[in-house]
Protein backbone atom coordinates (compact mmCIF):
# COMPACT_ATOMS: atom_id res chain seq x y z
CA UNK A 1 0.00 0.00 0.00
CA UNK A 2 1.46 3.30 -1.13
CA UNK A 3 2.00 6.00 1.66
CA UNK A 4 1.05 8.66 -0.50
CA UNK A 5 -0.82 9.34 -3.89
CA UNK A 6 -0.40 11.30 -6.94
CA UNK A 7 -3.59 13.67 -6.16
CA UNK A 8 -2.37 14.23 -2.78
CA UNK A 9 1.00 15.63 -3.68
CA UNK A 10 -0.51 17.73 -6.90
CA UNK A 11 -2.47 19.30 -4.64
CA UNK A 12 0.21 20.11 -2.80
CA UNK A 13 2.18 21.61 -5.14
CA UNK A 14 5.01 19.26 -5.04
CA UNK A 15 5.63 19.22 -8.58
CA UNK A 16 7.08 22.50 -9.49
CA UNK A 17 10.87 22.65 -9.62
CA UNK A 18 12.38 25.54 -10.36
CA UNK A 19 13.50 27.72 -13.79
CA UNK A 20 14.83 25.88 -16.26
CA UNK A 21 17.59 28.12 -16.13
CA UNK A 22 18.32 27.40 -12.50
CA UNK A 23 18.69 23.00 -12.70
CA UNK A 24 20.83 20.92 -12.05
CA UNK A 25 21.34 18.32 -14.86
CA UNK A 26 22.03 15.29 -12.31
CA UNK A 27 18.07 15.83 -11.85
CA UNK A 28 17.24 14.78 -15.20
CA UNK A 29 15.51 11.44 -13.86
CA UNK A 30 13.00 13.02 -11.95
CA UNK A 31 11.64 16.38 -14.29
CA UNK A 32 8.61 14.96 -16.03
CA UNK A 33 8.89 17.91 -18.40
CA UNK A 34 9.22 21.86 -19.16
CA UNK A 35 6.46 24.86 -18.57
CA UNK A 36 6.63 27.88 -19.17
CA UNK A 37 10.61 28.14 -18.20
CA UNK A 38 9.96 25.95 -15.20
CA UNK A 39 10.68 22.38 -14.65
CA UNK A 40 8.01 20.07 -13.99
CA UNK A 41 8.97 17.30 -11.36
CA UNK A 42 7.53 13.27 -12.40
CA UNK A 43 5.07 13.08 -9.05
CA UNK A 44 5.05 9.06 -10.02
CA UNK A 45 8.83 8.57 -9.22
CA UNK A 46 7.83 11.24 -5.97
CA UNK A 47 5.66 8.56 -4.91
CA UNK A 48 7.76 5.44 -5.46
CA UNK A 49 10.52 7.49 -3.13
CA UNK A 50 8.63 8.47 -0.78
CA UNK A 51 7.15 4.82 -0.20
CA UNK A 52 11.46 3.82 -0.02
CA UNK A 53 11.89 6.72 2.45
CA UNK A 54 9.11 6.01 4.93
CA UNK A 55 10.34 2.62 4.72
CA UNK A 56 13.85 2.67 5.72
CA UNK A 57 13.01 5.36 8.23
CA UNK A 58 10.09 2.96 10.13
CA UNK A 59 13.15 0.66 10.44
CA UNK A 60 15.08 3.24 11.92
CA UNK A 61 12.29 4.21 14.51
CA UNK A 62 11.63 0.58 15.14
CA UNK A 63 15.20 -0.23 16.09
CA UNK A 64 15.47 2.74 18.46
CA UNK A 65 17.49 4.72 16.93
CA UNK A 66 16.95 9.23 16.13
CA UNK A 67 16.57 10.51 12.98
CA UNK A 68 17.75 14.01 12.73
CA UNK A 69 15.47 16.38 10.75
CA UNK A 70 17.19 19.65 9.59
CA UNK A 71 15.20 22.18 8.01
CA UNK A 72 17.10 26.32 9.10
CA UNK A 73 14.79 27.75 5.81
CA UNK A 74 11.46 29.63 7.02
CA UNK A 75 8.84 27.72 5.30
CA UNK A 76 9.92 24.79 6.51
CA UNK A 77 10.67 25.67 10.03
CA UNK A 78 7.16 25.44 12.10
CA UNK A 79 6.38 22.00 9.93
CA UNK A 80 9.54 20.21 10.86
CA UNK A 81 9.50 21.55 14.28
CA UNK A 82 6.06 19.68 14.88
CA UNK A 83 6.25 16.91 12.87
CA UNK A 84 9.36 16.25 14.36
CA UNK A 85 8.41 16.71 18.08
CA UNK A 86 5.45 14.31 16.98
CA UNK A 87 7.80 11.59 16.60
CA UNK A 88 9.99 12.44 19.23
CA UNK A 89 13.22 12.98 17.54
CA UNK A 90 15.46 15.84 17.29
CA UNK A 91 15.62 18.59 14.87
CA UNK A 92 17.74 21.97 13.97
CA UNK A 93 15.46 24.63 12.58
CA UNK A 94 17.80 27.76 13.58
CA UNK A 95 21.40 27.92 12.38
CA UNK A 96 23.24 24.87 11.97
CA UNK A 97 26.24 24.12 14.51
CA UNK A 98 29.03 23.58 12.49
CA UNK A 99 30.59 20.39 13.60
CA UNK A 100 27.05 19.15 14.72
CA UNK A 101 28.25 15.26 13.89
CA UNK A 102 31.30 15.39 13.48
CA UNK A 103 32.27 17.65 16.47
CA UNK A 104 29.58 15.56 18.39
CA UNK A 105 31.51 16.16 22.13
CA UNK A 106 32.08 19.46 21.87
CA UNK A 107 28.21 19.98 21.39
CA UNK A 108 27.46 17.66 24.14
CA UNK A 109 29.44 20.04 26.90
CA UNK A 110 27.29 22.81 25.45
CA UNK A 111 23.87 21.03 26.16
CA UNK A 112 25.23 19.66 29.44
CA UNK A 113 25.85 23.40 29.98
CA UNK A 114 22.98 24.45 29.84
CA UNK A 115 21.25 21.58 32.16
CA UNK A 116 23.40 23.09 35.07
CA UNK A 117 22.52 26.32 34.31
CA UNK A 118 18.69 24.55 35.06
CA UNK A 119 20.07 23.37 37.92
CA UNK A 120 21.53 26.23 39.64
CA UNK A 121 18.10 27.75 39.10
CA UNK A 122 16.43 25.08 40.42
CA UNK A 123 18.81 24.98 43.99
CA UNK A 124 18.49 28.28 45.25
CA UNK A 125 22.42 29.05 43.75
CA UNK A 126 20.96 32.27 41.60
CA UNK A 127 19.74 33.94 44.75
CA UNK A 128 23.59 34.71 45.28
CA UNK A 129 24.50 35.99 42.21
CA UNK A 130 24.46 39.77 41.09
CA UNK A 131 20.98 41.07 38.95
CA UNK A 132 23.97 41.51 36.49
CA UNK A 133 25.34 38.18 36.68
CA UNK A 134 21.63 36.43 36.19
CA UNK A 135 20.95 38.39 33.67
CA UNK A 136 23.86 37.28 31.42
CA UNK A 137 23.68 33.48 32.30
CA UNK A 138 20.06 33.73 31.65
CA UNK A 139 20.99 35.12 27.78
CA UNK A 140 23.56 32.55 27.36
CA UNK A 141 21.08 29.87 28.47
CA UNK A 142 18.14 31.37 26.37
CA UNK A 143 20.58 31.37 23.18
CA UNK A 144 21.73 27.71 24.10
CA UNK A 145 18.07 26.65 24.10
CA UNK A 146 17.29 28.51 20.56
CA UNK A 147 20.07 26.82 19.06
CA UNK A 148 20.52 23.34 20.83
CA UNK A 149 17.22 23.09 22.57
CA UNK A 150 15.64 20.62 20.04
CA UNK A 151 18.84 18.06 20.36
CA UNK A 152 19.19 18.07 24.00
CA UNK A 153 17.90 14.74 24.38
CA UNK A 154 20.18 13.65 21.34
CA UNK A 155 22.73 11.38 23.50
CA UNK A 156 24.73 9.92 20.61
CA UNK A 157 24.75 10.61 16.95
CA UNK A 158 21.72 10.04 14.93
CA UNK A 159 21.14 7.08 12.66
CA UNK A 160 20.02 9.46 10.09
CA UNK A 161 19.54 12.54 8.66
CA UNK A 162 16.43 14.05 7.35
CA UNK A 163 17.22 17.13 5.34
CA UNK A 164 14.95 19.87 3.32
CA UNK A 165 16.63 21.86 0.98
CA UNK A 166 19.68 19.90 -0.15
CA UNK A 167 21.82 23.58 -1.09
CA UNK A 168 20.56 25.30 1.90
CA UNK A 169 21.86 22.51 4.26
CA UNK A 170 24.97 21.22 2.48
CA UNK A 171 27.39 21.33 5.55
CA UNK A 172 24.76 19.35 7.46
CA UNK A 173 24.85 16.89 4.39
CA UNK A 174 28.65 17.42 3.99
CA UNK A 175 29.20 16.07 7.76
CA UNK A 176 26.35 13.17 7.60
CA UNK A 177 29.07 11.68 4.45
CA UNK A 178 32.16 12.25 5.71
CA UNK A 179 31.07 10.10 9.20
CA UNK A 180 28.39 7.55 6.84
CA UNK A 181 25.71 8.68 8.36
CA UNK A 182 22.32 8.01 5.73
CA UNK A 183 20.47 11.24 4.54
CA UNK A 184 17.06 11.03 3.40
CA UNK A 185 16.26 14.67 1.12
CA UNK A 186 13.48 17.00 -0.21
CA UNK A 187 15.33 17.37 -3.47
CA UNK A 188 14.30 20.25 -6.08
CA UNK A 189 15.39 20.61 -9.64
CA UNK A 190 18.43 23.29 -8.73
CA UNK A 191 19.94 20.58 -6.60
CA UNK A 192 22.18 17.93 -6.73
CA UNK A 193 21.44 14.50 -5.43
CA UNK A 194 24.75 12.83 -5.94
CA UNK A 195 25.25 12.90 -1.95
CA UNK A 196 21.89 12.12 -0.77
CA UNK A 197 20.71 8.37 -0.11
CA UNK A 198 17.28 8.66 -0.03
CA UNK A 199 16.14 11.23 -2.86
CA UNK A 200 12.67 12.62 -2.43
CA UNK A 201 12.58 14.81 -5.65
CA UNK A 202 9.80 17.56 -4.65
CA UNK A 203 8.98 21.23 -4.33
CA UNK A 204 11.29 22.05 -1.59
CA UNK A 205 9.89 25.78 -1.34
CA UNK A 206 6.28 25.65 -0.43
CA UNK A 207 5.26 24.68 3.17
CA UNK A 208 2.26 22.40 2.31
CA UNK A 209 4.25 20.45 0.00
CA UNK A 210 6.96 19.91 2.27
CA UNK A 211 3.89 18.85 5.17
CA UNK A 212 2.52 16.00 2.75
CA UNK A 213 5.76 14.43 2.76
CA UNK A 214 6.91 14.67 6.04
CA UNK A 215 3.51 13.77 6.56
CA UNK A 216 3.88 10.09 4.94
CA UNK A 217 7.10 9.64 6.58
CA UNK A 218 6.20 10.44 10.42
CA UNK A 219 3.55 8.02 9.95
CA UNK A 220 5.27 4.98 8.80
CA UNK A 221 8.09 6.47 11.59
CA UNK A 222 5.13 5.79 14.40
CA UNK A 223 4.46 3.01 13.08
CA UNK A 224 7.60 1.68 14.06
CA UNK A 225 7.96 3.03 17.34
CA UNK A 226 4.42 1.35 17.75
CA UNK A 227 5.62 -2.08 16.81
CA UNK A 228 8.94 -1.42 19.03
CA UNK A 229 6.49 -0.86 21.54
CA UNK A 230 4.41 -4.13 20.96
CA UNK A 231 7.45 -6.09 20.93
CA UNK A 232 8.58 -4.93 24.04
CA UNK A 233 5.39 -5.66 25.88
CA UNK A 234 5.32 -8.99 24.00
CA UNK A 235 8.79 -10.05 25.47
CA UNK A 236 7.73 -8.70 28.97
CA UNK A 237 4.72 -10.84 28.92
CA UNK A 238 6.99 -14.06 27.42
CA UNK A 239 9.74 -13.27 30.74
CA UNK A 240 6.85 -13.71 33.07
CA UNK A 241 5.30 -17.11 32.00
CA UNK A 242 8.83 -18.75 31.68
CA UNK A 243 10.18 -20.30 34.34
CA UNK A 244 11.84 -17.91 36.86
CA UNK A 245 16.04 -18.44 35.75
CA UNK A 246 16.63 -19.66 38.90
CA UNK A 247 14.15 -22.09 39.69
CA UNK A 248 14.10 -23.35 36.20
CA UNK A 249 18.01 -24.36 36.00
CA UNK A 250 17.61 -25.94 39.40
CA UNK A 251 14.65 -28.33 38.03
CA UNK A 252 16.65 -28.67 34.98
CA UNK A 253 19.80 -29.54 36.75
CA UNK A 254 17.96 -32.22 39.16
CA UNK A 255 16.50 -33.66 36.09
CA UNK A 256 19.83 -34.23 34.31
CA UNK A 257 21.24 -35.91 38.04
CA UNK A 258 18.42 -38.01 38.66
CA UNK A 259 18.75 -39.81 34.64
CA UNK A 260 22.21 -39.98 35.59
CA UNK A 261 22.08 -41.97 38.35
CA UNK A 262 19.10 -43.85 37.00
CA UNK A 263 21.42 -44.96 34.11
CA UNK A 264 23.98 -45.92 36.56
CA UNK A 265 22.04 -48.25 38.78
CA UNK A 266 21.16 -50.06 35.24
CA UNK A 267 24.50 -50.33 34.27
CA UNK A 268 25.15 -51.92 37.56
CA UNK A 269 22.31 -54.20 37.67
CA UNK A 270 23.12 -55.34 33.87
CA UNK A 271 26.78 -55.84 35.06
CA UNK A 272 25.76 -58.10 38.31
CA UNK A 273 23.92 -59.59 36.08
CA UNK A 274 26.38 -60.74 33.51
CA UNK A 275 28.18 -61.59 36.75
CA UNK A 276 25.82 -64.09 37.80
CA UNK A 277 25.27 -65.50 34.33
CA UNK A 278 29.12 -66.13 33.77
CA UNK A 279 29.43 -67.65 37.01
CA UNK A 280 26.47 -70.13 36.40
Amino acid sequence: MSRTNFDTLLEAGCHFGHLKRKWNPAMAPYIFMERNGIHIIDLHKTVAKVDEAADALKQIAKSGKKVLFVATKKQAKQVVAEKAASVNMPYVIERWPGGMLTNFPTIRKAVKKMATIDKLTNDGTYSNLSKREVLQISRQRAKLEKNLGSISDLTRLPSALFVIDVLKENIAIREANRLGIPVFAIVDTNSDPSNVDFVIPANDDATKSIEVILDACCAAMAEGLEERKAEKVDMEAAGENAPKGGAGKKKATKARMDKAEEEAINAAKAAAFMKDEEEA
